[in-house]
């Protein structure tokens, strides 16, 4: 007796639900960071640097995201070609989930001196590898699944997550800056996003 198994097409609804929450999560990851190189990073992991240079440096570890983005495409999207979208939409999502919540533990310059900083940068580049993994992926994966007649339709739902992401990541940052002491928010506050 042979074994057939029938290969059910996904619902687009729950696939492009799926697409958009996997980008809005992986986008929050990306601006949460952004969101803390402009609040508390400077201080705490450039204290031997000047305010403004501080700042400088913190969004220079921003900036690196931005870069590892096409180089996560290129890897993820070869990869995706030759074992398929999911398993590595799921890799992409746990490595910025993993180098996200990271960050929320790295120790400040004031612990671990210029070790800091450069996990900062270490993490910061595999955030950027897993969401320029991510992305591309979600539109394509959604794209291939969805009815020729209806393909931008399905495709856009994943490009809806980046705002849904930032206003995620700036909403959890107003309330906790907003809730905790200025003191509370540069001790610990600022990394409970990371964590969440």
């Amino acid at each position: 007796m042979h074994d057939v198994r029938t290969v059910r097409a996904p619902s687009m609804p729950r696939l492009a639900a799926a697409s958009l929450a996997g980008t809005a999560i992986e986008f929050y990851d990306f601006f949460v960071y952004g969101t803390a190189a402009a609040l508390v990073l400077g201080p705490l992991f450039f204290p031997t640097f000047s305010p403004l240079a501080g700042t400088l440096a913190a969004f220079a570890t921003f900036g690196v995201g931005f870069v590892a983005r096409p180089l996560g495409s290129v890897l993820f999207g070869h990869i995706g070609d030759r074992r398929g979208r999911r398993p590595v939409l799921v890799a992409s999502l746990l490595l910025t989930g993993g180098a996200t919540v990271a960050v929320g533990c790295v120790p400040t310059y004031d612990s671990i001196g210029v070790t800091a900083p450069l996990l900062l940068l270490v993490l910061r580049f595999l955030q950027g590898l897993g969401l320029g993994g991510e992305w591309g992926g979600a539109v394509l994966l959604t794209a291939e699944h969805a009815p020729p007649e209806r393909r931008a339709l399905w495709s856009s739902f994943p490009q809806i997550g980046p705002a849904v992401g930032f206003l995620l990541a700036n909403g959890v940052m107003l309330v906790l800056s907003a809730s905790l002491t200025e003191a509370q928010f540069a001790a610990w506050g600022w990394r409970v996003p990371f964590w969440a």
